[in-house]
């Protein structure tokens, strides 16, 4: 199996950036929120920066203002203030100035960035299972994204999407779900919650919407002609090409804990 180039540099970063995120979902809830807002301005930077958006200083202001609030009302409580986000997404595409489409591709990247940060609040946040699900959920991500890069390499064949992702296949696909399946249930079992069985349709769905978002990152990346969302991290380009499998995965993740037990998500989540 050939190794590729990029394979160090990424094994660098993610020694580096796994310690800290965990070690702030570990810390509190406050700064695990304070992190996951700066990766939301981040996220929105480079959205803005790769889709060519104009008036940038006022994209930021108007959308981290809309996250901002959006994730305070996460915060304190539940309250009409978290319509913050979808309003500061409407009034920068309305402030956006050029096409129709620049306009909704303004909507979306303050949508895009900002469901992360207030779906991982919103799971970080429950009492009794919250720093459980972070792990968990970075877990299932992080254990795609590795097990995809080595079955795929190791086994070949068939390319899961040439026109998107032409290095992606079948078999690196499938077998990042079976190793993120295999790593939910064992997160779920290590953390002591009788349900590590149940939960492994959740973990599933999990990887493959973590793929999807990988995926969509893909094919922004060729709609605007370029190789990575930014410089920021080595070995993986900008942050958002970090993080574009925890976005989808987030959200799915969130939606599935607020369906179960709107007032405890981490639990809904991993508690069947």
């Amino acid at each position: 199996m050939k190794i590729g180039a990029d394979f160090l540099p990424r094994l660098g970063s993610a020694l580096v950036l796994a310690p800290l995120v965990i070690a702030a979902a570990a810390w509190g809830g406050r700064p695990f929120v304070l992190l996951c807002f700066l990766a939301s301005l981040m996220l929105l930077w480079e959205w803005a920066k790769m889709a060519r958006l104009p008036r940038l200083p006022v994209l930021i202001a108007l959308g981290g203002g809309g996250i901002a609030v959006s994730l305070f009302a996460a915060v304190a409580g539940p309250s009409v203030l978290a319509l913050a986000l979808p309003i500061g997404a409407l009034a920068s595409a309305l402030v956006m100035r050029g096409t129709m489409a620049l306009r909704l591709w303004a909507l979306a990247g303050v949508l895009y960035a900002g469901v992360m940060g207030f779906s991982l609040t919103l799971l970080r946040l429950d009492p009794g299972y919250g720093l459980v699900a972070i792990i968990w959920l970075l877990a299932v991500v992080w254990t795609t994204d590795i097990a995809a890069y080595f079955c795929g390499r190791l086994i070949g064949g068939p390319k899961l999407w040439r026109r998107i992702s032409p290095n992606k296949t079948w078999s690196g696909s499938i077998g990042g779900v079976v190793f993120a399946v295999a790593a939910g249930m064992l997160t779920v079992w290590l953390a002591g919650i009788d349900s590590a069985l149940l939960a492994a349709p959740a973990a599933l769905a999990a990887s493959v919407c973590s793929q999807a978002g990988d995926l969509f990152e893909s094919a922004m990346k060729r709609r605007f002609g370029v190789k990575d969302s930014g410089h920021l991290i080595p070995g993986h380009g900008g942050l958002m090409d970090r993080l574009d499998g925890l976005v989808a995965a987030a959200v799915l993740a969130c939606c599935i804990g607020l369906l179960r037990h709107p007032m405890a998500p981490a639990a809904g989540l991993l508690v069947w």
